[in-house]
């Protein structure tokens, strides 16, 4: 047995049975272990950011990492932005980083790089495994540190004399997977006392209280008089009828604080104290207000539904209010806008279906109406960097392929990986993708006004413009093996949403909606 199929036997006895791939010369071995091994599903992606963002995915769903098979230090940089992505969801992730072999690195062959130094920054742990027979111990270690406590991405790098050389056979014992931390006694009676003495109290949630019981805790608080708020971006949000739907933080720093007004005892559970996104000329950086106290009851290690929970129990918080069912919204006419799209979803979105939300500007309008949709997931944009949607969306997929799942995706967002198409046709997804067309970036050009930039010239106006020459998506597409079709006003979007939604396998709607 070499090194390569000591990994694959090590993954496998961990319940490790899906890889995302882009692989190279130096990872020809772990390859061809794979061919050996049907249980693992192998799927190719023919970008890095691709195979890193659906792991991400996979894994937000799931609850298990997915593998990620990368070439060399340049491979894993082409997916270290959907890395970062993983890393603030605290998605498990383990990214294999093929490397040169150990006898040929002193050479300095054109691939070489410090991969260690350029995987480190979103790497809960890293190690490469220069023997052999150290690879099943390794692999351990890393499989580990993927759950955490706080879950996260690890990187294994595997040098290529590593995976051929033989290995060492060692029986393979499963990995004790971590619990999240629970909430002590005095947390919480220091929580209950803040809470007495406090006139605006407000509670900011992540993590497991954004699922089922912890929406059902969390609607208790919001009735006891401690209004619930929700980060920015999450990784995973249980949301539509009959589930209650905290208001969200406020993404631009002055609304934040505007809705944070005279709130003087800020709970956190599951989070750290919220920041603006960026820095902006007089703007505060930090959004807990002056004078609040901020309190925390544990970050992403911990079970923050169960905090809630032990919050409600000390409080006696009574039963909050029956949440309404579903009932569909008139049907959206005229122009189409974001806000039509929003309500074309709200009327079709199937049952437990996935949303992976990229649009950034224009989703945000489409996630209000939501709320009151059919019971359903919503996955965001966690870290910020664009060009998250469609992976992440493959990627859910691939591990609920019983579920439909809804990809929104801005035009320039699409743009950075919208080689997952390709990946949807080839493991006929049953994935439809909204693309909002609107020929720009349109967050830029808000921000370029926020900023005090200045007023934005030819040249300024060009670098955030899309629109020449347009993006033809359903031919994009199509050349990739994906149907679709373009939708111009309200009617013709929702009529293009039951297609989508009716069709098995990847769909695309290119959703031409004002810049």
């Amino acid at each position: 047995m070499n090194g390569a199929a000591a990994l694959v036997k090590t993954l496998l006895a961990n319940g490790i049975d899906t890889v995302f791939a882009n692989p190279g010369t130096s990872e020809m071995h772990l390859v061809t272990a794979f061919d050996t091994e049907p249980r693992i599903r192998s799927v190719l992606c023919l970008f890095e950011g691709v195979a890193t963002g659906a792991a991400d995915g996979f894994a937000r769903i799931s609850g298990m990492p997915a593998l990620t098979l990368l070439h060399l230090g340049p491979g894993y940089l082409n997916g270290g932005a959907n890395i970062h992505n993983a890393r603030r969801a605290h998605a498990p992730m383990i990214n294999v980083i093929g490397d040169h072999a150990v006898s040929h690195r002193r050479y300095d062959a054109p691939l070489a790089s410090n991969i260690t130094a350029l995987a480190a920054p979103n790497s809960r742990w890293i190690k490469s495994v220069d023997r052999s027979e150290d690879i099943e111990r390794l692999a351990h270690e890393a499989l580990a540190a993927s759950f955490g406590p706080a879950p996260g991405p690890v990187s294994l790098v595997l040098p290529a004399d590593t995976a051929w050389n033989k290995a060492s056979a060692h029986p393979v014992s499963p990995v004790s997977r971590p619990a999240l931390r629970l909430p002590s006694a005095d947390e919480i009676d220091a929580a209950v006392a803040a809470i007495r003495t406090a006139k605006k109290p407000v509670i900011l949630i992540n993590g497991t209280a954004l699922l089922e019981d912890g929406l059902v805790a969390a609607s208790r608080l919001e009735a006891a008089g401690i209004h619930v708020l929700t980060d920015t971006f999450v990784a995973r949000q249980a949301r539509g009828a009959g589930r209650f739907a905290p208001d969200r933080l406020q993404y631009f720093a002055e609304m934040a604080l505007a809705q944070l007004e005279d709130v003087d005892l800020m709970l956190m559970a599951g989070t750290k104290p919220p920041v603006a996104f960026f820095a902006y000329p007089d703007k505060p950086s930090s959004l807990v207000p002056e004078g609040c106290r901020p309190l925390s009851l544990g970050g992403a290690d911990t079970d923050s539904a169960a905090t809630l929970q032990a919050l409600v129990d000390a409080l006696d918080a009574p039963d909050s209010p029956p949440m309404p069912g579903f009932t569909p919204p008139a049907a959206p006419t005229g122009e189409l806008s974001p806000g039509a799209i929003g309500e074309s979803l709200a009327r079709h979105l199937p049952e437990h279906a996935i949303v992976a939300d990229d649009g950034v500007t224009g989703s945000l309008a489409a996630f209000l109406p939501t709320a009151a949709a059919r019971p359903h997931d919503w996955l965001m944009l966690t870290g910020g960097a664009i060009g998250m949607g469609m992976p992440l969306a493959l990627g859910a997929s691939i591990a609920a392929p019983d579920r439909k799942v809804l990809c929104l995706s801005g035009d320039g967002a699409g743009m950075y990986t919208n080689q997952a198409l390709w990946s949807m046709a080839r493991e006929n997804a049953d994935i439809v993708t909204v693309v909002f067309v609107n020929h720009s970036y349109r967050i830029l050009n808000i921000e370029l006004y926020r900023t005090g930039a200045g007023n934005p010239g030819p040249v300024s106006q060009g670098m955030l413009n899309l629109g020449n020459p347009e993006i033809d998506w359903v031919k994009l597409a199509a050349a990739q093996g994906v149907p679709g079709e373009t939708a111009a006003t309200a009617e013709a979007f929702e009529t293009a949403l039951e297609r989508g939604f009716a069709h098995d396998g990847p769909y695309l709607i290119a959703a031409l909606v004002p810049g």
